[in-house]
C-alpha cells in the first residue's frame, strides 16, 4: 500500500483543519517545503497536497508553495483543491505533479470530468468527500444529493483510476477512519481507492493494506500519534 503524508496549504502555510472547518485551523509550519523534506527524509515516496484556498474560493493562492515543494524533491506528488478548469490541470502537470485531484467540478460538470479523464488518463484522480453518505463539495460547505458509493461506481465506469475517499466526520478527529466504507469500496472493480480522513492507529494501516491502494496520513502525523517510518514499514 502506498502512503501519502498530507500537507494542507493556506496562505502559503502548512495547516490542518478540523472536519474541513476553516475556523478550526492549526498552523504547523510557515515553510511547507521543509515539512515535505522531513517526510522525504523519513522514507516517504509520495506526497498529498491540498490547496485549501483553492478549494474554498477557487483562487490559486498557493501555486508558488506547490512549485517549491515539487521542484525541490524527487517524490510522487498529487495535488487537489480548486482545480476546476483544464488550464489549472496543465499548470500543475507542467510543474511535475504526478496526479491532479478533481473534486467539486467532478460533481458539477461531469462532461468536463469525462473529457479530462479521456485526455489525461491516470493523471486525473477524483476526490470524493462524503458526509453522512452523501458527497460534499465547495470545500465541504455544500452537501449534494449524490451518494458517495454510487458516485464511485460511476467514476469507475467512465475510466477514473484513482479515487481519494474521505469520510468528513472522521477527518482531523484522531479517532480512527471509516474502515467499513473502504471494505465496501474495495468491491468496485477497476478503482484504486485512497483512504483519507481520521487514520490514527497502526492497526488501521494493517487493515487498510488489505483493501486499499493507498492511505493519506495527516493530523496523526503532525500530532505524533503515528510515526511515519513505522507506518511506512507496516504498509510495505
Amino acid at each position: 500500500m502506498e502512503l501519502f503524508p498530507a500537507i494542507d496549504l493556506r496562505n502559503g502555510q502548512a495547516v490542518r483543519l478540523f472536519q474541513g472547518d476553516y475556523d478550526q485551523m492549526t498552523v504547523y509550519s510557515s515553510k511547507p517545503e521543509d515539512v515535505a523534506k522531513q517526510f522525504k527524509e523519513k522514507g516517504a515516496r509520495n506526497l498529498h497536497l491540498v490547496d485549501l484556498d483553492g478549494a474554498k474560493d477557487g483562487e490559486l493562492v498557493n501555486f508558488e508553495s506547490i512549485r517549491n515543494i515539487v521542484s525541490g524533491l524527487d517524490m510522487f506528488v498529487e495535488v487537489g483543491g480548486g482545480i476546476r478548469d483544464e488550464e489549472r490541470i496543465k499548470q500543475y502537470l507542467d510543474l511535475g505533479v504526478g496526479r491532479v485531484i478533481l473534486g467539486t467540478i467532478a460533481i458539477k460538470d461531469p462532461q468536463f470530468l469525462e473529457a479530462m479523464v479521456a485526455k489525461y488518463g491516470e493523471k486525473i484522480a477524483v476526490g470524493v468527500d462524503v458526509k453522512d453518505g452523501y458527497v460534499a463539495i465547495n470545500g465541504w460547505k455544500e452537501v449534494t444529493d449524490k451518494k458517495g458509493m454510487e458516485f464511485c461506481e460511476y467514476l469507475a465506469g467512465i475510466g477514473v483510476k484513482t479515487v481519494i475517499y474521505t469520510d468528513i466526520s472522521r477527518d482531523g478527529g484522531l479517532k480512527g477512519t471509516n474502515l467499513e466504507a473502504y471494505r465496501q469500496l474495495a468491491r468496485i472493480e477497476g478503482l484504486d481507492i485512497v483512504a483519507s480522513g481520521g487514520i490514527s492507529f497502526e492497526e488501521e494501516i494493517t487493515v487498510l493494506k488489505e483493501t486499499t491502494y493507498g492511505a493519506i496520513l495527516g493530523k496523526a502525523l503532525y500530532d505524533g500519534l503515528l510515526d511515519l517510518e513505522k507506518a511506512l514499514e507496516l504498509a510495505e
